[in-house]
């Protein structure tokens, strides 16, 4: 007769690397790369070498810049020691000796002064929304301005539309056969401070709930293009997404432009040229 099995099975959720998911859910290293090398040509008419990525968490970024050619470095800039850790054992580790040496990490405030200066900056995943208020923002970006090279480009990513302002808000897609959920849990018609929360679901039916928390202030794009002329830039251009001809979803292609059709749920980037 069989011994009954006295341990119980660990979840999928349990198992599960909440680092991994989100970047297969959230991050496209190549495209954001692709981007910044475009806008940086197109402002300067050369490669851009040095980016800095601020917020930067397992900078996955970081290490595809310094991937795709063999004089370009990148620098990593985040408070939080976890994520730090994480990238080192899984996405700076998979790396060339060489290409690891073009990678400098720093666990530091991005407020920072730096005498590092970089041709581009990038603050992605809507990250700089933790500046809730116009001071704190313009702060943020005139630090920025003075961490770039004299020919430098700031770049953000900003989500809008009415669905992103919708609470109690779920989209749900599958994700490397799970499921990710962006959960809206609060906005703030009057301060547009927000709360959101990424959770994951299992085939086995668990879940990681609140794997990842945003508390942020939902800009907006003109706010944004404002706060970065006051800041010191010199430009501050909206490329926003082209739609397929067909479906009329989003291509991934992101060209500039001064206006644009209403859109429900758009996601578009913000480039400040110093």
């Amino acid at each position: 007769m069989a011994k009954k099995c006295t341990s119980r099975a660990r979840t999928q959720a349990a198992q599960a690397d909440k680092y991994a998911l989100y970047q297969k859910a959230v991050q496209e290293p190549d495209n954001e790369v692709g981007f910044f090398d475009r806008v940086y040509r197109k402002a300067y008419g050369r490669p851009p070498l040095v980016l800095r990525e601020d917020f930067c968490g397992t900078f996955a970024i970081c290490c595809r810049w310094a991937a795709s050619r063999a004089d370009r470095r990148s620098i990593g800039i985040d408070l939080a020691t976890e994520p730090l850790e994480w990238g080192r054992r899984h996405n700076l580790a998979k790396l060339t000796a060489g290409q690891q040496k073009r990678v400098q990490l720093l666990q530091d405030d991005v407020r920072a002064i730096s005498s590092q200066k970089a041709d581009v900056l990038a603050a992605q995943n809507f990250s700089f929304w933790i500046f809730k208020t116009r001071d704190e923002l313009r702060q943020y970006f005139s630090t920025a301005c003075r961490n770039l090279a004299k020919q430098g480009v700031m770049v953000l990513d900003m989500m809008g539309g009415s669905e992103v302002l919708e609470e109690d808000h779920t989209d749900v897609r599958s994700v490397d056969g799970c499921k990710y959920l962006w959960e809206q849990a609060r906005v703030d018609p009057i301060t547009h401070h927000a709360k959101y929360y990424i959770h994951f679901e299992f085939k086995d039916g668990s879940k990681l709930r609140r794997a990842f928390t945003y508390d942020w202030r939902l800009w907006t794009l003109p706010e944004v293009q404002e706060l970065l002329l006051e800041a010191g830039f010199s430009e501050a251009h909206v490329y926003w997404e082209d739609a397929d001809a067909d479906s009329g979803d989003g291509n991934g292609n992101y060209r500039k432009r001064n206006s644009a059709p209403s859109d429900p749920a758009w996601i578009a980037y913000v480039v400040g040229i110093k």
